[in-house]
């Protein structure tokens, strides 16, 4: 069983407080990972108090890609838990990465590479704003969590059928208006960064929902 726990987003459930960014929790039952910091790492730990996760308990950090939104609890989550593991795509900034590596094992990420057992990085994609998803291996199909989908959905989606059907997306699908790779999926959970939300719920609405902090899916 995965368990994934949205951690920070722009909206947020009861007891949650919504900010601009993106932040989610993988369980594996083996490993414990963070997908992005949101940008407020204050905000993105009192979450985490609130789920029961320990900071010092995540095994390894993955950030899409080099935004403020997505990094910017980096240096809370650092001084949580000293040592961590952090991928980045390699287009990170020279300073950037120079000063993770003064905290953490620093991973450079190209090409697609297994990150965790069940978890593969789809390799750095995009042009312009290059950024990493996760794609979540489940005995019943992938899913594909994403940062803010800069690339565009079907290079997202061709660097993920790699590893089989894709049953579901989750996270921001930043301003793409080519839906018709979403039909075959069984989940659309959309969130952060979307911009079209309403267009993606009437052409889904039996798949389509909307993250938000404290949500959490598990699949098996």
């Amino acid at each position: 069983m995965l368990r994934l726990t949205i951690l920070y987003d722009n909206e947020a459930c009861p007891g949650f407080t919504g900010s601009w960014g993106f932040s989610a929790l993988l369980e594996t039952g083996r490993e414990t990972l963070l997908f992005d910091t949101g940008w407020d790492g204050t905000l993105l730990l009192k979450h985490m108090e609130k789920t029961g996760i320990d900071p010092a308990c995540i095994d390894k950090l993955v950030l899409s890609h080099q935004h403020w939104d997505h990094i910017g609890g980096l240096p809370e989550i650092l001084c949580a838990n000293p040592g961590l593991t952090v991928y980045v795509p390699s287009s990170f900034s020279e300073n950037l990465k120079r000063e993770i590596k003064k905290r953490a094992d620093l991973v450079e990420i190209k090409e697609a590479i297994k990150i965790s057992d069940g978890i593969w990085s789809t390799g750095e994609l995009g042009d312009k704003i290059k950024e990493q998803s996760l794609v979540l291996n489940t005995e019943n199909g992938s899913y594909v969590l994403t940062g803010c989908a800069h690339p565009g959905i079907d290079a997202i989606m061709d660097a993920a059928l790699f590893h089989g059907d894709i049953k579901g997306i989750i996270g921001g699908l930043h301003n793409s208006e080519k839906f018709e790779r979403l039909e075959e999926m069984e989940l659309i959970a959309a969130g952060h960064c979307t911009a079209h939300k309403e267009k993606i719920k009437s052409a889904f609405p039996s798949k389509y929902t909307e993250t938000q902090a404290g949500m959490r899916f598990e699949f098996h």
